[in-house]
């Protein structure tokens, strides 16, 4: 275990040897110029800038002289006060945060008879430059997408945000991996309780290393075994910005260009950026179709295999032997029909997703054509069950968000209306929204705003007015509900 000294070589010795093959980290001494100062650096090589090392540490050091009447704690504060040309300096006798400040692209500075260490913002690892986040297309508004930086993604929020009660308070998570996490939120929108509860579930995780922001998510999110999100995520500034202005609170996690953003409510699973980018009618008529697809993904298969198997009696008489001559000479049931084909769908959109865009986007819709056509030829399935999968496929990109959600939910109400028919979907749907109905997402009732349907509830959920007319935030939510000050007459 390294246990701090003032003597300079055995400090950086100490380090050698908890350092040991590992060659990238590195050691460097050096003298003043009147040999009256000798002192050692710690750093590791790609995740420091060298220059700063060269320019603002080792040379002002080096040049500097006449320090005969400086007594070991007067010269750690000369160095850093006057020397050393750093923007961010830290005296500190920790020995943790010494490592752990090395290991994250700082310089240790160790003057021979001081006790303690100088830690130096040196940082300078390559980061990925802000571009248009590829998992959101952006139609209209900022192109700008977060990064693997931590500080890069605070900055294009803070952008946006020009306040002082928008607060970033800092934490660490993994005891090897040492990710820095950061909590977002403005102090006078967001609610307390929601806040600290968020900084509770946070102090509870205890694993190995954080490498990416949905191991955050599954620690902290209240239904861990719920298919549907009960907090969000997006890789767009400009959506985080939204939601601290609406009271949510975001955690921005360094190493990944995903930011999470809670409470999540189901309603906002229809709503997109760009909903309060373009005008009100046009986007109130897209969320309402995203509903519509919701429904068309979840239960189209359901209501088609239940009707075929049990209730002829619903289909038009035309169509109904349309539907048997299709299914003529047919080995398998239309469940099995059904299961397989979504199945099928299911392998070509991983398949797409997986491979290089320009290929995968051949073989999903290649594959899609070639495989529907020979199966229907070869006597496999039927053609009205490939548009009826075609169908379901597409609707479900219309809510990409709710992905894995959609999945599961349609594959229960498959076998629901496969044992019961229209009755076992009818009971599904019935236990579906019992279940929803009991969700809550951070002591926030996750169908806020969707049990009843009143003319507060409906200005910015299943459609969106006009900005003037939304003089007031989502309640429940906030603690200062005022969004707009009108100065003309209240068109509430």
């Amino acid at each position: 275990m390294f246990n701090l000294n003032s003597e300079l070589e055995t400090n950086l010795n100490q380090l050698k040897a908890l350092f040991q093959k590992d060659d990238i980290v590195k050691f460097r001494t050096f003298n003043s110029k009147d040999s009256k100062i000798r002192c050692g650096i710690v750093f590791i090589d790609g995740l420091t800038d060298k220059t700063i090392i060269n320019e603002n540490v080792i040379k002002p050091i080096v040049n500097s002289k006449n320090h005969n009447s400086l007594k070991s704690c007067e010269l750690c504060s000369y160095i850093e006060e006057s020397v050393v040309l750093c923007d961010e300096v830290e005296k500190t006798k920790d020995v943790n945060v010494i490592i752990t400040s090395i290991m994250y692209g700082k310089t240790a500075l160790f003057i021979d008879g001081v006790f303690g260490a100088l830690i130096l913002n040196t940082k300078g690892a390559p980061t990925r430059a802000i571009s248009t986040p590829p998992s959101e297309n952006v139609v209209r508004g900022s192109r700008e997408g977060f990064t693997e930086s931590i500080l890069v993604n605070i900055n294009l929020i803070r952008k946006r945000i020009q306040d002082p009660n928008l607060k970033i308070e800092f934490n660490e998570i993994g005891r090897r991996t040492k990710t820095k996490i950061c909590i977002v939120y403005i102090k006078d929108i967001a609610q307390d309780e929601i806040v600290n509860e968020v900084k509770k579930r946070l102090d509870n995780i205890d694993i190995d290393g954080i490498l990416e922001s949905g191991y955050i998510e599954e620690f902290i999110k209240d239904e861990p075994l719920s298919p549907f999100k009960t907090i969000a995520n997006t890789e767009r500034p400009d959506v985080a910005a939204g939601k601290l202005l609406e009271g949510r609170v975001v955690i921005i996690c360094d190493g990944t260009p995903f930011v999470l953003s809670l409470p999540c409510l189901f309603i906002e699973l229809f709503q997109a950026s760009e909903d309060y980018y373009n005008n009100y009618l046009f986007s109130s008529f897209n969320r309402l179709l995203r509903i519509i697809c919701f429904f068309l993904t979840t239960s189209t298969p359901a209501i088609y295999v239940s009707v075929v198997a049990y209730h002829q009696e619903m289909i038009p008489t035309s169509l109904f032997m349309s539907i048997a001559s299709s299914r003529e000479g047919l080995p398998f049931p239309t469940i099995v029909e059904a299961i397989f084909m979504l199945l099928t769908f299911e392998i070509l959109r991983e398949a797409g997703v997986r491979l290089p865009q320009q290929i995968g986007q051949a073989i999903s819709i290649v594959g899609a054509l070639v495989l529907g056509e020979a199966a229907v030829s070869a006597k496999f399935i039927s053609a009205p069950m490939v548009i009826v999968v075609a169908l379901t496929g597409v609707s479900g990109f219309a809510v990409p968000s709710m992905l894995e959600s959609v999945i599961v939910l349609r594959l229960l109400f498959l076998i629901a209306s496969f044992i019961l028919g229209l009755y076992g979907y009818i009971f599904a749907i019935i236990g579906l929204f019992t279940y929803l109905m009991s969700m809550k997402s951070f002591g926030v009732n996750y169908m806020e705003y969707t049990d009843i349907i009143s003319k507060e509830n409906i200005r910015d959920t299943a459609i969106r007015v006009p900005h003037w007319l939304m003089k007031y935030r989502p309640k429940f939510i906030v603690k200062n509900r005022i969004r707009m000050h009108q100065k003309r007459r209240d068109l509430q």
